[in-house]
C-alpha cells in the first residue's frame, strides 16, 4: 500500500501546537480532532471543517488550561463522541447525526487519577486507562463506571481489535494485556500476554500480529500468543527518531508506523504469509507525528503533527471504475471499498473475514448485488440493504451461474449442485442436488413473515427431476416431504410461511400441496398466470380470460372468479391496496382485490383470532366468508378460545356445535367459580367434551377412567350410539348392568331397523335359524347362505334352501344361489346362475359333466369375462380354447405376453397368408362382415420388439403390416441411422426423408444425445443445422470441427466470432482461445489487457505475435506499473532495451528516460538523441537543440538550424560546441542566395567558407558560364582551360543535336525549333518522346503524339508515314484518346481502325456516317456493336427503337411485362400475342391464373394453335382455385366463359378442322350441361340420394385413381350407356381439399348402410339417365342452353339453332325479372350472344 497525500486540513503553527488525538466516525462521515488549545474541530470525510467545540475542565474553577486530551472516540452509533482528559474525567457529548446539532454532554465519568488513553470498541463500554494502572470501562446507559483490570504500570496505549469485542492495554513497564468485552467465536486467552522492552506507544492489534513500536527505533510484530514474529530495526538508520504512534486498518492488514518526518507502512502479505514495508512515506519539516487515525472504510489516513498540522492522506492498494457507476477502492488485500460514482450514497466496505486476498468484484443483478472472490472463500452482498455474507468456497473454475431472483439468498448452480447463500449470513444455508437451475423451478422462503412460535422459518422447494419437488427445511436440513407428479412441472413456490406449496404443469394445471398434511389439490385448469399475493396467503391466478382469487387457500374448492380482458403481468400491493395488473395488447388495465380478505388471512398468521373475528362480522356470509369462519373456528378450537369459536359455529349455522361448545363454557366456567381461580379448562370433564367435541373419543374415555367415571364413559358411547365401545367398557370394567346393557342393545337394533348386528348377535348366541332369518330380512342373504351351509341341521332343509336361493338370486349373488342349486342337484338353474355370476371355473366344471356341448361358448364367455377384469393373461388360453384366435391374439397383446401372442400371430399368417396386405377400399355398399385386420397387433408387437432391441423381428412385423415409418422410426431411435435411412429411402420421397430426419434430429437435440442427432443432420445435408446446435449447447470444439469440415472457408471468421460472445460471457480462457485460432491473437491481448491481467496478455502475444507483439504488451504492462517495478518487469521478460527502443518511437519520452535510469549513459543519450529528432520534426527546434546537445550531437542540432535555414541559430550553435561544422553553414547559406539569385552574396559566402569550386559548379549547372569562367578565373585559374573547354563542348551539344532533358516543355520547343527547320524527322522524334510517365496532363502527350502523326502522314510517304501513323494511333488508344486515334486512322485511310475506335469512344452516330460513306461493309458491324453495346448497359428503350424483338426480350428479362406489353401492342398483333402468351405463361407459373385470364379477356385470345396450352393451362387452373368457389367470384367466371366463346369464335373464323369441336365441347363444357346436375346431385338437400350416392362414389374412385395415377381401377358400370367419359386425363393431383374428401367419404360410409338409399340413377321417359344427351337408340338429345338437360318435349327454339326447355327457360328469365340480379342479367345476355332471340322474342340485354 502506498500512503498519497490528498490535501492539509488544518496548517502547521509557528512552535509545538500538539495534535492531542483524532479519531473517524463509525459511519465514516465524521472526522473529530483535538487541537493543543483544547477544542474538538469536526471535518467531513473529503476533509472539509464544519463544526467545532470546546471542551471544559472538570471544574471551571481550575481553568481552561489545567488539562490535556488524551483521547477521543466516537460511539459505535456515531452520534456521540466521548472525551478523556487528564483532569480525571470523561465526557460524552451527543454531538447528533446531522452537522450543526446542538452539543449536550449526556454523561460524566469521574475517576480517581488522569486518563491516559481511551477507546469504545463497536460492542461493550468505554474503555480508558488511568495513570494509576487501571483499565476500567464506562457504561453510557448506567452512568457507572468500573474496573475491568488493575495493574501497577501507567496505562501509554489501548488498541481495539478489528471486531471491536476486546482491546489490548500497553502498560510503561512494556506489559501488555488482553481482555474481551464481549464474547468473540475466535477468543483467545486474556491477561497479560508479553513485556516488551520498552514502553509500547504505537500499539495495534492486527489479525494475526500484535504491532508494538517504542522509543527504541524498533517496530516488531507478536504473535496472537505473545512471541516474536517479524523485527524491523531502525536503529542504526541516525534519521530515524522514536516511534511515537501507530495505527492499523479496519481490515487489520495493514499498519501505519508515525515517527519524526515520516511514516512508514506495514502490509501483511497472505501469499508469504509475512509482513512487509512499503516504500517510505517521507514528509518534511512534519516534524513529529503525535497521532493517528484510520477511516473505518480503510480508504484515508489522518496524521496529526506536533506543530499542529493535520494531513490527509489515501491508502487505497488500488483503485477501479465498474461500468461508470461504481468505484472500488482496494485499501487492503482482504477489503475493498465500493461507492457509487452517482447518487452520492456512502458505499458498502467489502471485507474478507478471514483475512484472505480479494481477487476478483463483480456487479451483478442490475448491479444491486455483488460477488467477489477470495483463494478460499466466496463474497456475496447486497448493495442496497449492506448485507454481506463470506462463505468457504472451494471451486475456483469460475463456472458458477448465480441467481439473484431471490430478495433474502443467492442461488448458485455449479456442476449438477445449487448451493444457498443467505445475505448477512457467513454460512452455507443450504446446498442440493439437481439439474434444473430456473428461477421458476426453485422457491425459497426465508423468514419473510413472522409467525406464532416460530424463529426461523427457512424452506425450499425444488425439482429433483420434472415430475418430482423435493420440500427441505433449510434449518435443520430435513426433508419434509417430495411430492410425485405425471407430467413434467414448469412452475412452483412456497408461499411465504413455507406451509403450503403450488405447483403448475406442462399442461398448465394448477395444484396446490399442504406441506404438512401432504395432500395434493388441483384447483385450475389452463392456468396461464399464477402468484401469491405479497404479505399474505391470498393466490391469483389467470384461467384463459378468468381472474380467480383465493380469499382463503384453506379451502381451495372456495375460488371467486371474474372474466377479464387480456394477460395478468404483475401484481401490486401497496399503500394499503392490491391490484391485478393486467395487459391488453398496448394497454394497462387494474383490477382492486378486497383488501379486507386479504387482511384476515394476515391476522390468522399472526395469531389475532380476535381481530380476525372482528374482521368477518363485517362481511356477509359469502362462499369466501364461510370458509374463513370454518377455518377461524378450527383455529380457535385448537387454541382453547371457546367463546370465539362458538361464535364461528353459531355464524356457520352449525347449532349443535355452537350449542355444544356453549355447555363446555358454561361448565368451565362453574368449576372456575367454584375453584375461585383459573379458567377451569383444566377440570377433567371439560377436558373430556372437549376431546369428544374433537371427535377424539379414546382420549376422552381415557379422561374418564382415569377419573374414575366409568359410567359417565358408558353413557358418553350410549349418547354418540357407540354400544359397541360402551359394552366393551362395561365387560373390561365388569359393569353389575352387562346384561341390561346387552339387551338395550339388541332392543336399539331392532328398533333402528339394524337387523345385520342383530342377526350377527343371534350368531354368536347360536341360534342359527333366527340369525337366518334376521339376514335374510336385512337383506343379506349371502350371509344366511353361509350360516345354513355351515349348520348340517339347516343343510338339509330343501325350502330354506330353495328361499335363500331366490333371495341370492334377487341380490345378484349368482354363484351362491349356483352352488345352494347344486347343494340340492338342481343342475340347469345352478349352470345358469353360475354363468350370470360369472363364476366360470364352476360354470365350465359342471359343464363339462354334464352339459358338454356348451363348454366351448362357456370358454369364449370365460374369457371376455377375465378381459373386462383386466386378467389378461388367463384369458388367453380361454380364447385358444374357444377357438377365437384374434381376440386371443388381442388379451396376449394387452396383457403383455409377447412371446405367446408372436405365436399366435405366426400361427394366423400360417392360416391367413392374405391377411395383412393391403385391399382395394370398396366405396359401395358391402354387407357387414370380413376378415378382421391385425396391423394394430403387429404394430404393438413391433414397438414391443424395437423397445427390447430384436430390431430384425420388428422390422418384420412392422414390414408384415405396411408400416414402414414405424421400422423407420424404430431404427432412428436405436440409433441405426443407416437402416433407418434404407427404409426412408426406399417408401419416401426425399423431402418427406429430410423433413423427418431434421425432426428426429431436433428431438434427439432437445434429448441431449448431439452426436446422434449430428449424424442426422449429416445424413440429409444439413450441417449448418448441426453447427447451430453445438453453438446452442456450448460445445465449441463440436461445432469447429463441423465448421472446419463443411465451410472451411468460414472458419477463421467463426473462431473469432466465438471469441466475441465467451468474452462477453466472461468465459476468457475459452475466447482466448478461439481468438487465437481464429487468426486473432491481438483481439485475445486486448481482452487480457482490458481485465489488467497482463500475464496472459504478454503470454498470447509472445506465442502469437512473436517477439514484436510482445514487445508492445510488455511495454503497456510497464506503462501500468511504472518506476522501479516496470524495470524489474521488463528485465525479467528481457525487453527493456526493446521497451525502452519502442518508447522513443511513440514518443513517450519521459518513460523511456525512466527506465533507462539504471542503464548506461550511452542509453539515455540515445532517448536524448530520438527526443530530438521528434522535436525537429514538431518544430520546437530550441528543445530539439538542448536535446541534440545532452545527446552529445551538437552537429545534428547545427544541421536542424540549417535545414530551417535559421542562420543565427546554426551559427551559434557550432560555434559554441562544433566550431568544425561553420563552413558547412556558410555553404547553405549560399545555397539559399543563390536561390534567391543574390549571386554576390553567394560568392561572398562561399569565398568564406573556402568553396570556390562549389561557386563554379553552381553557375555551370545553371548554364551561367559567363560567371563560372569568370570565379573560375580569380579564384581558380588552375581549372581555368578545364572549364573553357567544357564550356565549349556544351554550346556545340546545344547547336547540334537534340537535348537530352526529359522535360516535356523543352521537347516540345525543341520540336517546334525542328518544325521551323524544316528537320521533321528529329521533330518527329521529339515530339514520340514524350510520354504519359512525363506528365500527368494526357491532353500534352494526345497534342505531342498527334502532331507527330500529322508530320509522319504529311511528310514522310505513302509508306512510311501511315505506318508510323497507324503505330500512334495505337499509343492514342492505349492512353484513351479514342477521338484522336480515329483522326489518325482516318487521316491514314485506315476506315477500319477509324471505326474501331469511335466504337471504342462510343460515337456511334460518326462511326456509322464513316462507315455508310466510306466502307458500307461495315455498318452491319457497327450496328450489331451499338445494339450490344444497348443490351449490356440496359438501355431497352434505346435498343427496341433499333431493334424491336431483342428490346421487348429485355423488357421480359427485367420483368417489365406491362412496358413490354404496351411497346408489342405498337407493332402489330403477331408481335403482342408472342409476348402476351410469355407474359401468360410466367403467370401460371407464378399460380396466377385469373391474372393471366384478364390478360386474355383485355387483349382477345387469338386462334393460334401454340396458344392452346396456355388457353388449357388458364381453363384447368381456375378450376383448382378453391378461393373463387363463391358467389363473390361470378365476376371472375364469366370472364373465362367471355374468354372460351371468344376463342371458339376466332376458331370459327379461321375455318379450323378442329372448329366444330370446339364448337360442341363450348356447349357441352362451358354452359350449364349434364355433369353440373350431376355435380348438383352431390346436394341431398333436394332428395336425391340415390344419384349423390353413385356421384360421391365415382369421384372416391376418381380420388384413388388420381392417386393410383390409372383409370384401370374404376368401375364404369354405374354410368354405362350414358355420355359420361370413361377415358379422361388424370391430373397430377385432386383440386379438392382433403377435408373435402374424408367428409365424402364419410357420408357414402354412412349411406351404405341405408337400406333406403340404391345405388342407380334416376331414369326418364327414354328408360336411361335423366341427364344423358344420348338416347338408347345411340342418337343424341340436343342440351338445354339452361339446365344441360336434353330437351325432349315442350321446346323452345332460338335464333342460332339452340333449344331449351320451355319451363327451365321461363323460370330463368321470370327470377332475373324479379331479382334484379346483375348476374342473371348477364347470364341471360350471354345466352342472347350465343343463342341468339329465342321464340318469344325476349330481349337479352
Amino acid at each position: 500500500m502506498i500512503l498519497k497525500h490528498l490535501k492539509t486540513i488544518l496548517p502547521a503553527q509557528d512552535g509545538a501546537a500538539k495534535i492531542t488525538a483524532m479519531t473517524w466516525s463509525h459511519n465514516n462521515v465524521k472526522l473529530a480532532v483535538c487541537t493543543s488549545d483544547r477544542v474538538v474541530i469536526m471535518f467531513d470525510e473529503n476533509g472539509d471543517k464544519k463544526d467545532k467545540f470546546s471542551t471544559k475542565p472538570i471544574d471551571a474553577k481550575y481553568g481552561k488550561k489545567s488539562y490535556v486530551v488524551k483521547g477521543l472516540a466516537f460511539s459505535p452509533d456515531s452520534t456521540k463522541l466521548a472525551i478523556g482528559q487528564s483532569d480525571n474525567i470523561i465526557f460524552v457529548y451527543k454531538i447528533g447525526e446531522d452537522w450543526g446539532e446542538k452539543k449536550v454532554i449526556c454523561n460524566k465519568f469521574v475517576q480517581t487519577a488522569a486518563v491516559t488513553c481511551l477507546v469504545w470498541p463497536l460492542e461493550g463500554p468505554i474503555v480508558f486507562g488511568l495513570a494509576d494502572g487501571k483499565v476500567r470501562g464506562a457504561n453510557v446507559k448506567s452512568n457507572k463506571s468500573q474496573t475491568l483490570y488493575q495493574t501497577e504500570s501507567y496505562v501509554v496505549s489501548l488498541a481495539p481489535n478489528s471486531s471491536g469485542t476486546a482491546f489490548l492495554s500497553g502498560h510503561a513497564d512494556g506489559a501488555v494485556v488482553r481482555f474481551y468485552v464481549s464474547k468473540d467465536d475466535e477468543q483467545l486467552p486474556q491477561g497479560k500476554i508479553l513485556t516488551h522492552n520498552v514502553p509500547p506507544y504505537a500499539l495495534c492489534w492486527a489479525n494475526n500480529h500484535i504491532g508494538i513500536g517504542g522509543c527504541d527505533r524498533k517496530f516488531i510484530f507478536y504473535t496472537k500468543e505473545g512471541r516474536l514474529g517479524q523485527q524491523f530495526d531502525y536503529a542504526r538508520d541516525d534519521t530515524e527518531k522514536e516511534l511515537t504512534t501507530t495505527v492499523c486498518s479496519p481490515s487489520g492488514q495493514s499498519v501505519v508506523v508515525g515517527s519524526f518526518d515520516r511514516l512508514r507502512v506495514f502490509d501483511w502479505s497472505p501469499r508469504r504469509n509475512l509482513w512487509e514495508e512499503s516504500k517510505v512515506k517521507e514528509i518534511k519539516n512534519l516534524y513529529t507525528v503525535t497521532s493517528l487515525t484510520w477511516k473505518r472504510d480503510g480508504s484515508r489516513v489522518v496524521c496529526g503533527s506536533l506543530c499542529g498540522s493535520v494531513e490527509l492522506f489515501d491508502s487505497a492498494l488500488k483503485r477501479a471504475v465498474w461500468n461508470d457507476r461504481w468505484e472500488m477502492t482496494y485499501v487492503g488485500p482482504s477489503q475493498v471499498l465500493i461507492k457509487p460514482l452517482k447518487g452520492g450514497g456512502r458505499g458498502v466496505i467489502l471485507k474478507s473475514q478471514y483475512g484472505y486476498e480479494i481477487e476478483d468484484v463483480k456487479f451483478m443483478g442490475k448491479e444491486r448485488y455483488l460477488v467477489a472472490r477470495t483463494t478460499e472463500t466466496l463474497l456475496v452482498g447486497d448493495l442496497s440493504r449492506n448485507l454481506l455474507s463470506e462463505v468457504p468456497w472451494m471451486d475456483t473454475s469460475g463456472n458458477e451461474k448465480f441467481f439473484f431472483e431471490n430478495a433474502n439468498c443467492c442461488m448458485i448452480f455449479n456442476a449438477g449442485e445449487l448451493s444457498i447463500i443467505e445475505y448477512g449470513n457467513n454460512e452455507l444455508l443450504g446446498s442440493v442436488r439437481t439439474e434444473f437451475m430456473n428461477p421458476h423451478l426453485i422457491s425459497v422462503r426465508i423468514n419473510e413473515r413472522s409467525q406464532k412460535g416460530v424463529e426461523d422459518n427457512k424452506k425450499m422447494a425444488y425439482l429433483v427431476d420434472l415430475k418430482t419437488i423435493t420440500i427441505i427445511d433449510l434449518v435443520y436440513g430435513v426433508n419434509l416431504g417430495v411430492v410425485s407428479h405425471d407430467t413434467k412441472i414448469d412452475w412452483l413456490e412456497l408461499n411465504e410461511t413455507g406451509h403450503k406449496l403450488l405447483f403448475r404443469d406442462k399442461r398448465q394445471r394448477l395444484q396446490l400441496v399442504d406441506i404438512e398434511t401432504k395432500t395434493n389439490t388441483v384447483i385450475l385448469n389452463y392456468c396461464t398466470f399464477v402468484q401469491w399475493v405479497p404479505g399474505s396467503d391470498v393466490v391469483v391466478a389467470q384461467s384463459q380470460s378468468n381472474l380467480c382469487i383465493w380469499y382463503n387457500i384453506d379451502a381451495p374448492e372456495r375460488v371467486t372468479m371474474f372474466p377479464i380482458k387480456g394477460d395478468i403481468i404483475d401484481i401490486d400491493r401497496s399503500d394499503n391496496k392490491t391490484e391485478v395488473i393486467v395487459q391488453d395488447s398496448r394497454q394497462e388495465y387494474s383490477y382492486t382485490l378486497d383488501e379486507g380478505l386479504i387482511e384476515f388471512g394476515t391476522a390468522i398468521d399472526d395469531g389475532d383470532l380476535l381481530r380476525a373475528m372482528n374482521f368477518l362480522e363485517s362481511l356477509e356470509l359469502t362462499p369466501e366468508a364461510e370458509a374463513m369462519w370454518r377455518t377461524l373456528g378450527r383455529l380457535a378450537v385448537e387454541s382453547e378460545q371457546l367463546h370465539i369459536a362458538e361464535r364461528c359455529f353459531a355464524a356457520l349455522g352449525d347449532v349443535s356445535k355452537a350449542k355444544y361448545l356453549r355447555e363446555i363454557i358454561m361448565l368451565a366456567e362453574q368449576v372456575a367459580q367454584k375453584l375461585g381461580h383459573g379458567d377451569g379448562m383444566d377440570f377433567y370433564e371439560v377436558k373430556a367434551r372437549m376431546a369428544v367435541f374433537n371427535r377424539q373419543f379414546k382420549d376422552a374415555e381415557a379422561i374418564y377412567l382415569d377419573n374414575n367415571q366409568v359410567d359417565s364413559v358408558i353413557r358418553m358411547y350410549q349418547n354418540m350410539n357407540k354400544w359397541e365401545e360402551a359394552l366393551n367398557v362395561a365387560e373390561t370394567r365388569r359393569h353389575p348392568d352387562l346384561p341390561q346393557l346387552r339387551a338395550n342393545y339388541h332392543q336399539w337394533l331392532m328398533t333402528t331397523r339394524q337387523e345385520e348386528k342383530a342377526g350377527e348377535l343371534k350368531e354368536q348366541e347360536g341360534d342359527y335359524l333366527h340369525a337366518v332369518q334376521l339376514y335374510l330380512r336385512s337383506g343379506l342373504p349371502a350371509k344366511a347362505a353361509r350360516v345354513t351351509l355351515n349348520t348340517p341341521d339347516l343343510a338339509n332343509n330343501v325350502g330354506l334352501i330353495n328361499g335363500i336361493a331366490q333371495a341370492l338370486i334377487t341380490a345378484e349373488l349368482f354363484e351362491k344361489a349356483g352352488e345352494m342349486y347344486e347343494r340340492v342337484n338342481e343342475l340347469e338353474p345352478a349352470l345358469d346362475c353360475y354363468r350370470k355370476g360369472n363364476a366360470y371355473s364352476r360354470c365350465v366344471a359342471l359343464a363339462r359333466s354334464n352339459f358338454p356341448a356348451v363348454v366351448v361358448q362357456l370358454e369364449e364367455e370365460w374369457g371376455d369375462h377375465l378381459v373386462s377384469k383386466r386378467e389378461l393373461d388367463a384369458a388367453i388360453n380361454h380364447y385358444i380354447e374357444a377357438g377365437k384366435t384374434i381376440k386371443a391374439l388381442d388379451a396376449a397383446v394387452h396383457a403383455r405376453q409377447w412371446k405367446k401372442a408372436m405365436q399366435i400371430v405366426q400361427g394366423y399368417m400360417s392360416e391367413n397368408p392374405g391377411a395383412v396386405q393391403k385391399k382395394k377400399k370398396k366405396k359401395k355398399k358391402q354387407a357387414a362382415g370380413g376378415d378382421q385386420d391385425i396391423s394394430p397387433y403387429l404394430l404393438k408387437l413391433g414397438g414391443h420388439f424395437a423397445q427390447i432391441g430384436d430390431h430384425a423381428t420388428a422390422e418384420k412385423l412392422f414390414m408384415d403390416g405396411g408400416m414402414f415409418k414405424e421400422a423407420i422410426e424404430m431404427y432412428n431411435n436405436a440409433g441405426k441411422w443407416d437402416k433407418a435411412y434404407s427404409i426412408a429411402r426406399q417408401y419416401m420421397q426425399p423431402e418427406e426423408v429430410s423433413h423427418m430426419y431434421i425432426q428426429q434430429a431436433a428431438q434427439l437435440e432437445e434429448q441431449g444425445k448431439f452426436r446422434d442427432a449430428e449424424k442426422l443432420y449429416i445424413t440429409v445435408q444439413e450441417p449448418d443445422l448441426a453447427i447451430t446446435m453445438y453453438k446452442k449447447q456450448r460445445q465449441y470444439d463440436h461445432m469447429m470441427r463441423l465448421v472446419t469440415e463443411h465451410h472451411p472457408e468460414l472458419v477463421n471468421q467463426t473462431h473469432v466470432h466465438l471469441g466475441g460472445e465467451l468474452e462477453n460471457e466472461n468465459n476468457y480462457k475459452e475466447a482466448e482461445k478461439h481468438y487465437v485460432a481464429g487468426g486473432d491473437w491481438k483481439a485475445a491481448v486486448n481482452m487480457w489487457r482490458g481485465l489488467e491481467s497482463w500475464e496472459d496478455a504478454f503470454r498470447v502475444a509472445k506465442n502469437s505475435g512473436g517477439n514484436n507483439a510482445a514487445k508492445q504488451v510488455s511495454y503497456l504492462w510497464a506503462r501500468t506499473m511504472g518506476g522501479e517495478s516496470a524495470v524489474k518487469l521488463l528485465r525479467k521478460l528481457g525487453y527493456l532495451d526493446q521497451c525502452i527502443e519502442y518508447a522513443c518511437e511513440s514518443l513517450q519520452f519521459d518513460f523511456a528516460f525512466e527506465l533507462a535510469k539504471g542503464s548506461q549513459a550511452s542509453k539515455t543519450q540515445e532517448i536524448h538523441y530520438k527526443q530530438a529528432m521528434a522535436l525537429e520534426d514538431d518544430g520546437k527546434f530550441p528543445d530539439a537543440e538542448e536535446a541534440f546537445i545532452r545527446a552529445g550531437k551538437p552537429r545534428e542540432a547545427v544541421l536542424m538550424y540549417v535545414h530551417n535555414q535559421q542562420w543565427p541559430a546554426a551559427q551559434r550553435v557550432a560555434e559554441n560546441y562544433d566550431p568544425d561544422s561553420v563552413p558547412d553553414i556558410l555553404v547553405g547559406q549560399a545555397r539559399q542566395a543563390f536561390q534567391e539569385q543574390n549571386y554576390s552574396k553567394f560568392e561572398s559566402l562561399l569565398l568564406r567558407a573556402g568553396r570556390s569550386e562549389m561557386a563554379i559548379g553552381l553557375y555551370k549547372e545553371a548554364n551561367m558560364w559567363q560567371e563560372a569562367l569568370r570565379v573560375c578565373r580569380e579564384y581558380a585559374p588552375h581549372k581555368l582551360d578545364e572549364l573553357q573547354e567544357e564550356y565549349d563542348k556544351n554550346v556545340m551539344k546545344q547547336t547540334g543535336t537534340s537535348t537530352a532533358s526529359g522535360d516535356v516543355k523543352l521537347l516540345l520547343e525543341q520540336a517546334a525549333k525542328w518544325e521551323q527547320t524544316d528537320d521533321v524527322a528529329k521533330a518527329i522524334d521529339c515530339y514520340m518522346k514524350i510520354n504519359p510517365s512525363m506528365t500527368q496532363d494526357r491532353a500534352i502527350v494526345e497534342r505531342a503524339w498527334t502532331s507527330a502523326a500529322e508530320l509522319a502522314i504529311k511528310f514522310l510517304g505513302a509508306v512510311k508515314g501511315p505506318k508510323l501513323a497507324a503505330e500512334l494511333g495505337k499509343r492514342l488508344l492505349e492512353i484513351g484518346a479514342n477521338n484522336a486515334a480515329a483522326q489518325v486512322f482516318l487521316g491514314s485511310d485506315n476506315i477500319k481502325e477509324a471505326i474501331k475506335a469511335l466504337v471504342l469512344a462510343s460515337e456511334w452516330d460518326k462511326a456509322k456516317k464513316i462507315a455508310q460513306e466510306m466502307d458500307p461493309s461495315l455498318l452491319k458491324a457497327v450496328e450489331e456493336k451499338y445494339k450490344e453495346f444497348l443490351k449490356n448497359e440496359g438501355q431497352a428503350d434505346a435498343l427496341a427503337s433499333v431493334d424491336v424483338i431483342q428490346g421487348l426480350d429485355m423488357f421480359v428479362q427485367k420483368g417489365q411485362w406491362q412496358k413490354c406489353i404496351e411497346m408489342a401492342k405498337e407493332h402489330g398483333s403477331q408481335v403482342l400475342h408472342k409476348y402476351l402468351a410469355l407474359y401468360a405463361a410466367h403467370l401460371i407459373k407464378e399460380n396466377s391464373p385469373v391474372e393471366a385470364l384478364k390478360l386474355y379477356v383485355k387483349n382477345g385470345a387469338p386462334a393460334q394453335p401454340q396458344n392452346y396450352n396456355i388457353y388449357k393451362y388458364i381453363t384447368v387452373s381456375m378450376f383448382g382455385q378453391h378461393a373463387l368457389a363463391t358467389a363473390e367470384s361470378y365476376k371472375v367466371w364469366s370472364e373465362l366463359r367471355e374468354f372460351l366463346f371468344d376463342l371458339v369464335g376466332n376458331m370459327n373464323h379461321r375455318a379450323e378442322a378442329l372448329a366444330p369441336r370446339c364448337n360442341e365441347a363450348f356447349q357441352n363444357h362451358c354452359c350449364s350441361w349434364p355433369h353440373a346436375a350431376t355435380r348438383s346431385a352431390g346436394n341431398t338437400k333436394v332428395g336425391w340420394e340415390n344419384m349423390a350416392f353413385v356421384c360421391w362414389n365415382h369421384f372416391l374412385d376418381l380420388c384413388e385413381a388420381i392417386e393410383e395415377g390409372s383409370l384401370d381401377t374404376i368401375d364404369h358400370s354405374d354410368f354405362a350407356n350414358t355420355d359420361v367419359p370413361f377415358e379422361i386425363p388424370l391430373p397430377p393431383k385432386a383440386n379438392v381439399e382433403q377435408g373435402d374428401t374424408e367428409s365424402a367419404k364419410e357420408w357414402v360410409l354412412a349411406v351404405s348402410m341405408d337400406q333406403s338409399v340404391e345405388q342407380e340413377l334416376p331414369q326418364d321417359e327414354r328408360g336411361c339417365y335423366a341427364a344423358s344427351l344420348l338416347n338408347p337408340d345411340g342418337s343424341k338429345s340436343p342440351p338445354c342452353v339452361v339446365t344441360g338437360y336434353p330437351v325432349l318435349k315442350n321446346k323452345m327454339e332460338f335464333q342460332y339453332g339452340k333449344v331449351a326447355n320451355k319451363d327451365d327457360w321461363n323460370s330463368l328469365v321470370m327470377t332475373a325479372k324479379m331479382t334484379n340480379s346483375v348476374e342473371l342479367t348477364d347470364v341471360l345476355r350471354f345466352v342472347g350472344t350465343w343463342a341468339g332471340t329465342g321464340q318469344q322474342g325476349y330481349a337479352f340485354k
